[in-house]
């Protein structure tokens, strides 16, 4: 099997300064919380700010938002990823997967591995990508939590065919056992390289980002991560 370096996306981005550093680090992704009512929330219309002067793919995260607040959202960051964190049903999904030339990536917090079988179920041809990290009652993202799956069960419901984003409690010190645990195309980290909530330290972007390029991942064969939609994001 091929040796595969997972993607790096980095989350919770709230300063300008820090969505930049993370490009110059070699970051693939760079994500702004877009909802109301979170730990590392964007005041509305603060989202292309913190971005700005940034060229890598831009996700959009949101949390339970209409499919016209999703649109509007993901429009005003020149969105390439619309990350929907919340509960939203399938037809949302589909329904922003067909208003706009971006991705949809649907996060699972999953307790258990059948979390992860129902929403692959449910969203198969839905969505691009699959995010997958820890649970906990209440927790909705960016709380650290590391994902408890067994990674044998994990690839046997995860299907080919999507994005597979692992989550949760990643850090410099432990994205290489991550990565080899599971065999992710993207490692998505927030409070793992930050020195305060919504602060990010430079020092662990850096030390993150290359700790993900120096390990290798031998897993499935899956096509480029953008290969199943047209876009130039």
């Amino acid at each position: 099997m091929p040796a595969l370096t997972p993607l790096v996306k980095i989350c919770g981005l709230t300063r300008n300064q820090d969505a930049r550093f993370a490009q110059e680090a070699g970051a693939d992704y760079v994500g702004v919380v877009l909802s109301q009512g979170f730990g590392r929330s964007l005041p509305g219309g603060d989202g292309a700010r913190v971005l700005q002067g940034v060229t890598v793919s831009r996700v959009a995260v949101t949390v339970d938002e209409s499919a016209k607040s999703n649109v509007e959202l993901a429009r005003e960051i020149g969105a390439a990823v619309i990350q929907l964190h919340g509960s939203e049903p399938v037809d949302l999904a589909r329904t922003l997967r067909g208003a706009g030339e971006w991705l949809i990536w649907k996060a699972v917090r999953a307790r258990h591995v059948d979390d992860v079988r129902r929403v692959a179920d449910e969203f198969d041809g839905a969505v691009d990508g699959l995010l997958v990290e820890g649970w906990r009652e209440g927790a909705i993202g960016g709380a650290g939590l590391t994902l408890g799956l067994e990674p044998a069960e994990l690839r046997t419901v995860m299907p080919p065919s999507v994005t597979f984003v692992l989550a949760g409690g990643l850090t410099s010190e432990t994205v290489a056992e991550g990565m080899a645990r599971f065999g992710p195309q993207v490692v998505d980290v927030s409070s793992g390289v930050e020195r305060a909530r919504g602060v990010k330290d430079p020092d662990r972007i850096e030390a993150f980002i290359r700790a993900a390029r120096s390990a290798s991942v031998t897993g499935r064969t899956v096509p480029p991560i953008d290969s199943t939609r047209d876009h130039d994001h």
